[in-house]
């Protein structure tokens, strides 16, 4: 606790209130601040391309699985991508891979980005909400106000990308996720498109180990797996009106099997 009664948590989150007020109503207007997100976009999107496609190796398995869905799916369908968390530079290193098109505002995604590393200053803070990131706070619950943003957005039919980890993966270690991802897909009027993500290699290219800077000549992996059926599950869920709780922990649980299922196809890709 700290002086004010309210848990570490809880007080940083109250400090992340003005990025949400920004957020929704730039200083400088929106006409202006799109422009500056466009730059910030286009130019960390032809970086991450650069880097992984002509100073490393980046070999990609099953792209139109996504690819599809950008391009394909009905207006107000909101989108959720997720996958495993291996380095910092994860988000926006696998978007590498896409194509020019997608580094803009309009067609990228949003992201929850941890705010004890990407918002530590005024100057990161603007970067990273140029990029379309919001300032999330390990431990102050899935009703924070980075968790109810992205809500917002999805309900407008936007994409959204999660580390259900919850944090980098260092150890590689099976951890449970987290609850965020189960309370957005059952709130949301609409139901999602989720797509699971899993890639071997970030680590190597940004590893989690002093000293910290860019490898080259290395090679990165990523699978791309088929939608995850969860219409049905949220569906019953809710017609047998299962407690909310109870409903974002079976969601949660179905979502880390999916993923884990696409881990395990993706390292028997590498034994070929």
């Amino acid at each position: 606790m700290d002086k004010s009664g309210l848990p570490a948590q809880l007080d940083r989150c109250v400090q992340y209130k003005w990025v949400f007020t920004k957020l929704k109503n730039p200083p400088c207007g929106i006409y202006i601040w799109k422009i500056a997100s466009n730059i910030t976009i286009a130019c960390v999107g032809l970086f991450s391309r650069f880097l992984l496609n002509y100073m490393n190796k980046n070999v990609c398995y099953n792209q139109d699985n996504l690819l599809k869905v950008l391009k394909k799916r009905e207006k107000g369908v909101p989108l959720i991508t997720v996958s495993n968390h291996l380095s910092c530079f994860d988000d926006p290193g696998i978007w590498g891979c896409l194509n020019l098109s997608h580094f803009t505002n309009k067609n990228m995604r949003w992201s929850l980005a941890a705010d004890n590393i990407c918002f530590t200053n005024k100057f990161y803070s603007y970067f990273f909400m140029l990029g379309k990131c919001v300032p999330v706070v390990r431990g102050a619950g899935v009703y924070q106000d980075a968790v109810n943003y992205c809500i917002e957005k999805l309900k407008h039919g936007e994409w959204l990308h999660i580390f259900p980890e919850g944090r980098v993966n260092v150890d590689k270690e099976l951890i449970r996720f987290k609850w965020g991802i189960g309370r957005i897909i059952y709130d949301l009027p609409v139901t999602p498109i989720v797509v699971p993500i899993w890639h071997i290699g970030m680590e190597d290219i940004l590893p989690n180990t002093r000293p910290y800077y860019f490898r080259i000549g290395k090679v990165m992996t990523l699978n791309f797996g088929p939608p995850i059926e969860v219409s049905e599950l949220v569906k019953q869920l809710k017609c047998d009106k299962v407690n909310p709780e109870r409903a974002r922990l079976i969601i949660t649980s179905h979502i880390q099997e999916n993923l884990m299922s696409l881990k395990a196809q993706t390292e028997k890709l590498l034994e070929v």
